[in-house]
């Protein structure tokens, strides 16, 4: 998830410059209506696909594996924040020896 924003702002700290220096060639009201598709479509879109194949690359890890009904796992980076571990679906930070129910 870490990358997925690394990305985004790097794009965006790439695009408002770019942006920036359309105003001066490009009329007042066009500008805005142009800004706003170089900045959906040069950061907002890639982000959003990344996003959905990070979901899907962890669906099987959120959905099968014993760590996502732990109270120690964080769905949003598929963490487990006890050991600071990510698990996967061959391997299990703790073993499932420090597993505790969510509430």
């Amino acid at each position: 998830m870490g990358e997925i924003v690394l990305w985004t702002l790097a794009r965006l700290t790439i695009s408002i410059p770019v942006v920036w220096l359309l105003k001066d060639y490009i009329y007042t009201q066009l500008w805005w209506s142009i800004s706003f598709v170089i900045i959906f479509v040069f950061v907002f879109y890639p982000t959003l696909i990344k996003y959905k194949q990070f979901q899907e690359k962890n669906k099987t890890i959120l959905e099968d594996t014993i760590c996502s009904a732990c109270r120690h796992f964080d769905e949003t980076a598929i963490l487990c924040t006890k050991l600071d571990k990510h698990p996967t679906e061959v391997y299990i930070p703790c073993e499932g020896l420090e597993w505790e129910p969510k509430k």
